[in-house]
């Protein structure tokens, strides 16, 4: 049975599958080619007729990864032409449903809205709720701020991958009543940099009113370029292309394959350094006047319910796929510790070595660098988020997920992503079950995990009777909701580690 519903732009046609009907690959904006490469997002031309939306738009153009660690995270065909979103709806009529809208992560240069392992999701059914999934411009093309001569020579924009978002969630207020969601109920969610885009949007002025709560999954409102940082790469980029900074034309005519390989040279550059992310949201002076910590430092989201948190060990998969960072001798960590955090370094090693002996956890080398980076990079992040939402907003909660991969014997613990399974109700997934396990421990706490987002989504408060009382976050007490096989509320996780960094990261 297939089911027509009417957008702004025109006709659309989806499937129902299992119930629920689905629409894919549905255009919020005019693909972003030609004269429209680095361009702000334009409005989608209107079609005549009835358009099939049975099959997924393409991916945004990103470079494949040598190894790929999740199951159901593959991106399909990818192209310029790529701004598409997919919905989810238990019925397109006028119930006025939560709505739910994922933004996926990637370190802002891979992932794509249409990936198994959040589609394939039982969320909309269980919680009688609309999910939108979407695409945006990553990269080279997504997240390059090419400065004031490509603005003025081909319509450069900074932070074009933002204004992507931006132009989907006001899609979502024009069209989503259609498809039987509440305008005004609208929950922005994301994992990794889908995370760090929420906490980006929660400080976007041009973001108020197009969503109501926000969830940032293991990122949070640090990750921008200064405007110098951003000038530095785009310096590197222009250079590596051989193009002089006052001929921007010749960037339309570059091959997105040759985009492609400059971009993974200067991923590769930076790696290590304390900027991980060489293409991320700058602060602009337009789209983003300030960071946007201090934007909501000063009250800016104030009206948002918030939740936020990180996995325990956020790099142990990363560290998995860093052969030398399970070598670290004393002066390797010490190294690379201190090319992040500079003269603080010392007392970060030392603090974590004291720390983690008294608890009776290894203070080796390489088990250091990950602790350290899960925190420097994640977890203090989102404490410092916390901090400043719940100044203005009594609905701000925390958590932190705690349980742990049985891949690998156990060595990878509680690390990056392995919520996201959890979050979406994905574990059945075919081969999930060797990163993610199984059995009726995990199915529970899966569940758990979908009752409190949708509770989230419905009113703004996560607890519910399978987790207990979840107590809203402030600095005094720090009450965080731990995720894992024994769910309960605690006052300051891990609060050691945390004053270890202050001053460091504010």
């Amino acid at each position: 049975m297939s089911t027509v519903v009417e957008t702004r732009s025109g006709r659309i046609e989806g499937v129902e599958e299992n119930g629920i009907q689905v629409f894919r690959g549905i255009p919020y904006a005019r693909p972003p080619r030609g004269a429209l490469r680095f361009g702000a997002p334009r409005d989608p031309e209107p079609w005549p007729g009835v358009r099939d939306c049975s099959e997924y738009g393409p991916s945004s153009l990103q470079i494949e990864p040598r190894v790929r660690i999740l199951p159901g995270t593959d991106v399909g065909p990818t192209s310029e032409d790529c701004l598409f979103l997919n919905v989810w709806t238990p019925g397109a009529d006028a119930r006025s449903r939560p709505v739910l809208v994922w933004i996926h992560g990637g370190g802002f240069v891979g992932g794509a809205g249409s990936r198994p392992l959040y589609t394939d999701s039982p969320l909309v059914a269980r919680g009688d709720a609309v999910l939108v999934t979407l695409n945006y411009r990553l990269g080279v093309l997504g997240f390059t701020d090419l400065g004031a001569v490509a603005r003025e020579r081909i319509g450069a924009v900074s932070n074009a991958g933002l204004r992507d978002q931006l132009v989907a969630l006001a899609w979502v207020q024009e069209n989503i009543a259609a498809f039987g969601g509440d305008p005004a109920n609208v929950t922005i969610f994301g994992e990794s940099a889908g995370g760090m885009s929420v906490g980006t949007l929660l400080g976007t002025p041009a973001a108020r009113g197009l969503f109501a709560k926000a969830v940032a999954q293991s990122g949070a409102a640090h990750n921008v370029h200064s405007a110098e940082s951003a000038e530095r790469v785009r310096h590197e980029l222009l250079e590596a292309l051989e193009i002089p900074e006052d001929a921007p034309e010749r960037l339309l005519e570059i091959s997105s394959a040759r985009l492609l390989e400059i971009q993974g040279r200067l991923i590769e550059r930076q790696r290590g350094g304390e900027n991980l992310l060489p293409f991320q949201p700058v602060v602009d002076g337009d789209l983003l006047p300030e960071a946007p910590l201090g934007a909501l430092r000063a009250g800016l989201a104030a009206e948002v319910p918030t939740l936020v948190g990180t996995t325990r060990d956020e790099w142990k998969l990363f560290a998995m796929m860093d052969p030398r960072s399970r070598k670290l001798d004393e002066a390797g960590l010490r190294k690379r510790v201190e090319a992040r955090v500079g003269d603080a370094a010392s007392r970060i090693i030392e603090g974590y070595r004291e720390i983690r002996s008294a608890r009776g956890d290894s203070a080796e080398p390489h088990e250091l660098f990950p602790a350290i980076e899960t925190d420097r990079v994640f977890r203090i992040p989102a404490i410092r988020l916390a901090e400043a939402q719940s100044a203005h907003q009594p609905r701000t909660y925390a958590y932190l997920f705690d349980w742990t991969s049985p891949a690998l014997g156990g060595r990878l613990g509680s690390c990056h992503a392995l919520e996201v399974p959890f979050v979406f109700g994905t574990l059945g997934m075919p081969g999930l079950d060797a990163f993610v396990g199984a059995g009726p421990e995990a199915n529970r706490l899966s569940e758990q995990m979908q009752e409190s987002w949708l509770a989230f989504a419905r009113s703004g408060e996560p607890g519910h009777p399978g987790v207990g009382d979840w107590g809203r976050y402030d600095e005094a007490q720090r009450v965080t909701m731990i995720l894992g096989p024994n769910c309960g509320s605690r006052n300051s996780p891990f609060d050691a580690e945390r004053s270890l960094w202050n001053g460091v990261i504010d």
